[in-house]
């Protein structure tokens, strides 16, 4: 008996999904859970274990292709034996499959129980991965189509889903001009598609305003370098964004206006009296906001350990969907590029970013004379129809005060 397996919804409402590569090629016989197919979503790379045992019959997709759950991924021979029809099926997250693998979502747990996995034959529909982003996406009646008109594929702009091309594109490309040499195109796809998508929304959603502070942080950066040479922090990277994420959550407190949400649809304002606090990083897949779960109860090492540990989860794209969801207030550290300031753009549901800029060592007027003093800059953004300017300006100034002379958080 053969049986399709279709892209199921691995979690957070997603509506489709993007083949990074397959695990498995026409020919193959799977075990039950044996993983088959890693796909990328809008949040997150995960890997989908096989529902069936039995004999991969076909590969509805190709690496690169995008596809909307609900759709057919492969087709398996399952043989005499009684499946259960796709609708009521899923991967058994969290199984162990024979081959040694943990069948699990990328971040929610190991991927692996061993490394090894076992040869697989290479796909008769697709190239070898390393290969794949730079060969096109077309069935094989587009390809000799192409053939037939001289035209190379490498040079067509795809118009299906997923980028895939058409014979319209095909036929198009026959009587355009020979494209500009120059320019490279790629479609948008996964989380660089889901962060334009995102973006777009809040700028013309919500009435953005910036304010900015330029800060003496001299004695926050002596105090870091105290609090690294004791036994409780040593082996921890102990960073001017974790003194500034502390310094966020002090002055959540007396300013909660900034830490709420504007709920469009019930005419409500949200206030939340828990800190989720989104730390945004760039990784190879794109820019990612990953939250820090009730940051407001954490001291300032247990900051630094959940900000290294969101930091390499980011950046080996192990961050499990759901921790980028639900946060209240974002830091976003454009210092680690050198940049002085900017003007950031809120996520989505949230009222409050702070843009943290690079440390400098600059002149500073203190008791009526110039001396050298490290400073940064800071930019706050706002929802105008949550946060007033003076509450937002006092958030901000509280923020400032605290990274001048920590000696403030007793105050708070």
């Amino acid at each position: 008996m053969t049986s399709i397996f279709a892209l199921p919804d691995v979690g957070e409402g997603l509506t489709e999904a993007e083949i990074v590569r397959w695990l498995v090629a026409p020919g193959d016989t799977l075990t039950l859970n044996q993983i088959i197919v890693e796909i990328e979503t809008a949040k997150a790379a995960v890997e989908l274990p096989s529902p069936y045992a039995g004999v991969v019959t076909e590969l509805f997709a190709e690496p690169g292709a995008t596809v909307a759950v609900g759709s057919p991924l492969i087709a398996i021979d399952a043989g005499d034996a009684v499946v259960q029809p796709t609708a009521e099926i899923g991967p058994e997250i969290g199984a162990e499959g024979p081959d040694g693998r943990i069948t699990t979502l990328v971040g929610y747990g190991p991927r692996t129980a061993t490394m090894t996995r076992r040869p697989r034959k290479p796909l008769a529909v697709a190239p070898a991965a390393e290969d794949q982003a730079s060969v096109p996406l077309a069935k094989p009646p587009v390809r000799k189509l192409a053939k037939e008109l001289g035209i190379d594929l490498s040079t067509v702009l795809g118009s299906g889903n997923g980028g895939v091309i058409t014979r319209e594109d095909v036929r198009r490309a026959a009587t355009e001009p020979i494209a500009d040499p120059g320019q490279r195109r790629e479609p948008v796809r996964g989380m660089r598609k889901a962060t334009a998508a995102a973006v777009v929304s809040s700028a013309f959603t919500a009435p953005h305003v910036t304010m900015f502070l330029t800060v003496d942080v001299t004695a926050m950066m002596q105090l870091r370098a105290r609090l690294a040479g004791r036994p409780v922090f040593r082996g921890v990277k102990l960073t001017p964004l974790t003194f500034t994420a502390r310094a966020l959550c002090l002055a959540v407190r007396r300013t909660p206006e900034v830490n709420a949400s504007w709920d469009q649809a019930s005419g409500e304002i949200v206030y939340f009296d828990y800190v989720h606090l989104g730390i945004a990083a760039d990784t190879p897949r794109g820019l990612v906001v990953p939250k820090i779960r009730h940051a407001e109860r954490m001291s300032l090492h247990e900051l630094a350990l959940a900000l290294e540990e969101l930091a390499s989860a980011a950046r080996d794209g192990s961050t499990a969907p759901g921790d980028m969801l639900g946060g209240t207030i974002t830091i976003t550290n454009v210092g680690v590029f050198g940049i002085d300031t900017g003007t950031p753009i809120l996520n989505p549901g949230e009222s409050a970013i702070l843009a943290l800029g690079a440390i400098r060592e600059q002149p500073w007027v203190v008791d009526g004379a110039v001396v050298p003093r490290q400073v940064c800059q800071l930019a706050l953004s706002v929802d105008h129809r949550v946060v007033d300017g003076a509450q937002g300006s006092r958030f901000l100034s509280d923020i400032g005060a605290l990274l001048t002379d920590p000696a403030l958080a007793f105050t708070f």
